[in-house]
């Protein structure tokens, strides 16, 4: 079984999306095998992996593995027929995978309450992910069912904020849900938080305060180094292309602010 980890905030435009694909990249790049399951409907993370839906294939979503998956044995696992290949050109993409998401996702949300339904996603995984070393699970910017599927089947979690009080507000209660609800509610007495992630920092005095706070309150779990705002990476990530494809200033800064965070993932997530 892959190590199975949950990128998540309550808060949108912290960079989850972004922050899952260059992870997964980044440990691409060191020859581990990497699914990333895309669990927001806007499916961000699909489209940064260069995954487009095709009208003529029509391709299956993490949706249909879901709705597929009522607890039969017949259903176990059934999410490795959504495992699709990523659309970047470059030298490690055939070692990332992609179950994408579409709008329809957001039909999942009716299923909350039916018995069971939070374990549905950890069901369709079950055995369809052991070809793998991680699974990175892109939560949307909710604490509702569809990121509390991923909670349930998720191994590990990790928290992306940026320095804005809003944000810090989602994360902490991204950590409560985690901390104090998951064992309970979720099934999952296991999970751990292992970290949080500082994204999108610029160095001003409002965000060095808001920086300043989130090691106040989450301590050690902040990661290092903090990833900074660079209108490089951020075009990169709209034109859907990998680190080695892409074009502009200060790359080699960004490619190694990754290769920096994954070895601390490495370190607080390592493999068995």
């Amino acid at each position: 079984m892959a190590r199975r980890v949950a990128m998540l905030n309550n808060k949108g435009g912290v960079g989850k999306s972004g922050t899952t694909i260059r992870l997964a990249e980044a440990l691409a790049k060191m020859g581990k095998r990497v699914i990333v399951i895309d669990m927001d409907p806007q499916g961000n993370s699909s489209q940064m992996l260069g995954w487009e839906y095709d009208k003529d294939l029509k391709q299956p979503t993490i949706s249909q593995a879901i709705k597929a998956n009522t607890g039969d044995d017949e259903a176990l696992g059934c999410a490795r027929s959504v495992f699709q290949p990523i659309g970047w050109n470059c030298s490690y993409a055939e070692r990332i995978s992609i179950a994408p998401s579409q709008l329809p996702l957001e039909n999942r949300m009716s299923e909350a309450g039916i018995g069971g339904a939070w374990r549905r996603l950890h069901q369709a995984l079950d055995g369809a992910d052991d070809h793998a070393d991680y699974t990175l699970i892109d939560c949307p910017p909710s604490l509702l069912h569809l990121t509390q599927l991923a909670l349930a089947a998720a191994h590990d979690a990790v928290i992306v904020t940026d320095a804005d009080v809003y944000a810090i507000e989602g994360a902490q209660r991204a950590r409560n849900l985690i901390v104090k609800k998951a064992a309970t509610n979720l099934g999952n007495p296991d999970l751990q938080l292992r970290g949080v992630i500082l994204n999108k920092y610029k160095d001003t005095i409002r965000q060095n305060e808001q920086r300043d706070s989130i090691r106040q309150i989450f301590g050690p779990l902040v990661w290092d180094p903090t990833v900074k705002f660079i209108e490089t990476l951020a075009t990169a990530n709209n034109n859907a292309v990998s680190l080695e494809e892409a074009k502009g200033d200060r790359l080699s800064e960004i490619r190694a602010t990754y290769e920096l965070l994954t070895q601390t993932f490495l370190k607080e997530i390592p493999l068995p």
